[in-house]
């Protein structure tokens, strides 16, 4: 849900992508359940939500992003949509932050309250950010943070997110948490200054920075708050203090090359930094280098975020080649950006010195064939235990679909691939989904959808996975397959180990679609040989993927 709207060009008709369907709406909910349920660096910490209450929270995260984004529609009616598809993947995604950060409920009653005054003096979460996001002033601040003034109170974690503080709130809430800063470990004020003005705004982050100076945090999120440079050194009493952090969220924040250089400048050390996640900022390539010299500077990452901060080729290079120090990393996500080749090749000599990846993110980068086949020859070798690849929209075709299959072959450990919105084709897909069918018994997802296969492709996919057990969504939306072909796939499916249930939607697919290039698949009667089987199938028999191990 963290991945950005693309750029089109010009069109002479419209599309309007809101409201989104049902079955996507559904299938949100269960992405999100699924991701609240399953192991994670947030579960390690706060402790694992269990699928009921995964699937109660991802519902009412649902609900209320889809509400908000709604309202925001139907005050601009004309627009296409897109501004309230990005708020309401903004919103379900800052919810399910903050559920993970709550972790699972101890008892089985329902939470308590966030504001209620009788909370009990070992409770250790004040989290205000519930209800609808509200202007708040000094008496109702005074009320909202009243848990923390009971004496003997444990409080180490307070989350102010989606509550817009005033001037006076600031100041009534600053000796409030003055008196608590030495017992605080975790503070979120993500999206707190929301609909203020510019001055206001900075005046209430360095009212908060000033009360929060010389608390030792571990965790600090300071998301959602189009901060700038001014916001950044806004903040600076709190962040010049901070020796011990290890979670640190700048995400949705305005971080031009100058803001960039005052985040490298004020944050004094990140020796024991894991968590170091950008997104949705205006980094550049210029912004790029002064989170390079972090990057650098945090040998003991485990974690690192820098998507959709328009980034390209020489911003690209200097974090690829900063990361190389990260020798701990477990995941990375550098999705839509604009890398290209160079920064591509420059990425391919770090992964080999990251041992522990896990899970990869390199959707929308331009990588383009050379540089996939660069970083996936680097893959093969260096990372067989990754469980999650992303590799989404990098103009990905069937002349680097052998070096791809080589390194899946190797990664026998792989829980989702996603390979959607490239141009496999079917000579392609049938080397990708060969790879695929040995072995891989923890796959679970695999998207291939917008790749331009047809039917021969499509069926291959579904042999791949038919009989993976616990596999749980076949993607191949927004291809060429024929009704035969649908039937086909179905049919497949159903007569391996798992049920229809695996295979997604199919509402873009274009039966009546060909490749532009002329390499469309043959009639059915031109298609078949002397025994019925189809050409491409029996070409199938003799693709062999080669372990170099």
């Amino acid at each position: 849900m963290d991945s950005t709207a693309r750029e089109f060009q010009p069109r002479t008709f419209s599309i309007k992508l809101w409201p989104p369907s049902e079955s996507t709406r559904l299938m949100l909910v269960e992405r999100m359940t699924k991701n609240l349920s399953t192991e994670s660096i947030f579960s390690h910490k706060y402790g694992l939500l269990g699928k009921e209450e995964a699937h109660e929270n991802a519902e009412r995260i649902e609900q209320l992003g889809f509400t908000s984004a709604d309202e925001h529609f139907n005050k601009e009616p004309d627009g296409d949509g897109g501004s309230a598809v990005q708020l309401y993947a903004k919103e379900t995604s800052r919810m399910m932050l903050e559920v993970l950060k709550k972790g699972p409920r101890t008892t089985g009653s329902e939470a308590i309250p966030i504001a209620d005054t009788s909370l009990e003096p070992g409770d250790t979460i004040l989290d205000i950010s519930g209800g609808k996001r509200a202007f708040i002033e000094a008496d109702e601040a005074k009320g909202l943070l009243s848990p923390l003034t009971i004496p003997g109170n444990s409080y180490k974690r307070i989350c102010f997110s989606n509550r817009s503080f005033g001037v006076g709130a600031a100041n009534a809430a600053a000796p409030i948490l003055q008196s608590v800063k030495s017992q605080l470990t975790e503070v979120d004020v993500s999206d707190f200054v929301a609909g203020r003005p510019e001055d206001e705004a900075l005046d209430v982050m360095r009212i908060f920075s000033k009360a929060l100076e010389g608390s030792v945090l571990t965790y600090l999120n300071i998301s959602d708050n189009a901060l700038g440079e001014k916001g950044v050194r806004a903040f600076s009493e709190l962040l010049k203090s901070q020796e011990n952090l290890e979670e640190f969220y700048v995400m949705n924040d305005g971080i031009s090359e100058d803001a960039a250089k005052a985040l490298s400048e004020l944050i004094p050390s990140t020796d024991r930094l894991k968590v170091l996640h950008f997104h949705n900022n205006m980094t550049g390539d210029e912004g790029a280098v002064y989170v390079a010299e972090m990057v650098k500077r945090s040998p003991n990452l485990d974690s690192f975020r820098c998507s959709a901060t328009r980034i390209g080729s020489d911003g690209g290079v200097a974090l690829s080649e900063a990361l190389g120090t990260c020798t701990h990393l477990k995941r990375l996500d550098l999705r839509d950006n604009l890398f290209g080749l160079d920064a591509g090749i420059a990425l391919s000599k770090t992964l080999p010195k990251l041992p522990d990846l896990v899970e990869l993110y390199l959707s929308d980068l331009n990588l383009e064939n050379e540089g996939t086949v660069a970083i996936v020859n680097a893959l093969k070798h260096s990372a067989p235990q990754l469980e999650v690849l992303e590799l989404a929209g990098n103009e990905i075709n069937a002349k680097a679909a052998p070096a791809l299959a080589e390194c899946l072959t190797a990664m026998q450990s792989l829980k989702k691939l996603t390979l959607a919105e490239n141009e496999l084709k079917d000579d392609g897909a049938v080397i990708i989904a060969k790879s695929l069918e040995a072995g891989h018994t923890d796959l679970k997802e695999l998207d291939v959808s917008t790749n331009m296969f047809q039917r021969a492709g499509a069926r291959c996919f579904a042999r791949a996975v038919a009989n993976k057990p616990g596999f749980m969504q076949l993607n191949i939306n927004g291809n060429f397959i024929s009704d035969e072909g649908i039937d086909e796939v179905k049919e497949i499916l159903k007569a391996g180990k798992n049920s229809l249930d695996i295979l997604g939607s199919l509402d873009e697919n274009d039966p009546e679609g060909e490749p532009d290039d002329g390499d469309e698949e043959e009639d059915d009667e031109d298609a078949k040989d002397d025994d019925g089987e189809d050409v491409l199938d029996s070409k199938l028999q003799n693709v062999q993927v080669e372990d170099d191990d």
